[in-house]
């Protein structure tokens, strides 16, 4: 998944929590900065376990993850900077990306930039190369977890 310049999309079965924490570390492996992480999904599919994968792969406890529902941005240092926002009760549209400072933190090319929920930025231009990952099923179900890069939707 690291060439953001051609779409490419792929999709895989977990099974568990350790699974999408895995596959959450394996993504991380691959981050330079300047990533921009698109999660969407349900409550309970798993957003904020693969960001706690991820977020090991860059050099930060994992313990320290937790979803930012209310404080919005939780910035994590690593081997990288991880910006970890969540933006679940806040209203669609750009308004949302305001009240998180979105603009300021997506300058930061030597960061990391995870949004949950991020389908309430609604129509907020961001880059094309962003990596897109659809997470599906809650509860003690498989979960599905799409993933695009590129331009790919």
């Amino acid at each position: 998944m690291s060439d953001a310049t051609t779409p490419k999309t792929r999709e895989v079965i977990s099974h568990n929590q350790t699974e999408t924490f895995d596959l959450g570390e394996d993504l991380g492996r691959e981050l330079s900065g300047g990533e921009i992480i698109l999660l969407n999904g349900p409550l309970g599919a798993g957003k904020t376990m693969l960001v706690k994968g991820i977020a090991s792969a860059l050099g930060i406890d994992q313990e320290d993850v937790t979803s930012p529902s209310f404080t919005l941005v939780n910035p994590h240092p690593g081997r990288l900077l991880l910006y970890h926002i969540d933006l679940y009760r806040l209203d669609e549209g750009a308004s949302a990306a305001h009240a998180v400072d979105l603009d300021e933190i997506l300058t930061d090319e030597n960061a990391v930039v995870i949004i949950e929920w991020a389908e309430r930025l609604g129509r907020y231009p961001l880059p094309e190369d962003v990596w897109r990952i659809s997470l599906s099923g809650d509860g003690d179900e498989p979960r599905r977890i799409a993933f695009s890069t590129g331009d790919a939707h």
